[in-house]
């Protein structure tokens, strides 16, 4: 397993001092938003697609700090009722794929999306409960006429362009667990997998090692992110909590450097979960902790998980 960084991160500066920043921490990959809400701060999608020397020189640039792309990334909403939002989210996606394909990058990371509860309504509608009646009535809308033949077409695109679509779980979008995200995958195409963040499952009360070992080996590629949930907080209003991220006092739980949601056993138990299930690729850590500088906080990150994750293949079981 290798350790990468989403280089969001380092949206300001420009790409090259942005790769010379992420290997001073000693990591070997690198996720690169192309749009949407990652934005595109270091990738020119359309420049690159048309351009095979733009390409070479894109890629030389990485391979000279001995890095290499993990993922591109374009979270957006592709289901959205919008239709300028839908086509432009879904051209994004499409246009990713092919320069993924083209970059030789497996995996594509995207949100689920989310559709109107019915046809013809103007904003998104998420359903977290089965009544009254029509909460039931608008998720069979929600999958069986929208979200599933998007999916199955993006998917058969990904699979024709021999790229794995990784769908990160989380809450607001339709797939927020294991069960949507499981439902997604069977219901569409082998190519539509997961991009695993515990970061989203810990604060909905999900055992993210249990996850993992449920989704098994539809796990694409993986975020480090972590999660810490104030008990005080939960006590009185539960984990939903719609208060802006900078009222972390108040909040049920907020984003935080791995190791400060959960300890350092939490993360080995993560790191085995995935060796177990055949994950063996990469962990992207995405910094999203308004407690710690991006520097502070990258690094903390960073040594954990050189402590957690196992990189060597196993040995010889000489024992048995």
């Amino acid at each position: 397993m290798q350790i990468g960084v989403l280089t969001v991160l380092f949206q300001n500066d420009p790409f090259e001092k942005a790769l010379d920043k992420v290997k001073s921490y000693g990591v070997s990959a690198i996720e690169i938003g192309t749009g949407c809400y990652p934005g595109n701060a270091h990738l020119d999608l359309d420049g690159l697609l048309a351009s095979e020397s733009a390409r070479k020189e894109y890629l030389d640039l990485i391979k000279s700090k001995g890095l290499f792309i993990s993922a591109l990334s374009c979270h957006g909403e592709v289901l959205s009722p919008d239709k300028a939002t839908a086509q432009e989210a879904d051209q994004t996606f499409r246009k990713t794929i092919q320069l993924a394909s083209l970059l030789n990058v497996p995996v594509v990371n995207n949100f689920s999306g989310i559709p109107a509860g019915a046809p013809g309504e103007k904003t998104p509608n998420w359903i977290t409960c089965p009544w009254p009646p029509y909460y039931a009535e608008m998720l069979e809308y929600q999958w069986n006429d929208v979200a599933i033949p998007y999916w199955k077409y993006a998917g058969k695109f990904a699979q024709d362009h021999d790229i794995k679509i990784g769908i990160e779980m989380h809450p607001g979008q339709l797939v927020y667990n294991v069960e949507t995200m499981l439902k997604l995958h069977k219901n569409t195409n082998p190519a539509v997998g997961c991009n695993f963040d515990p970061s989203h499952l810990f604060w909905n009360g999900v055992n993210p090692i249990a996850a993992i070992r449920a989704l098994g080996n539809t796990i694409y590629h993986v975020h480090g992110k972590d999660s810490y949930v104030d008990p005080i907080n939960v006590d009185i209003n539960g984990c939903n909590d719609t208060k802006s991220y900078d009222q972390i006092a108040d909040r049920a739980w907020t984003f935080r450097t791995i190791g400060y949601g959960h300890n350092e056993q939490t993360w080995r138990d993560i790191a085995t979960a995935l060796r177990l299930v055949g994950y063996n690729y990469v962990i992207s850590i995405e910094h999203e902790d308004a407690l710690m500088s991006s520097h502070e906080g990258l690094s903390k990150a960073v040594e954990l998980l050189k402590k957690t994750v196992m990189f060597e293949k196993p040995g010889e079981m000489f024992w048995a």
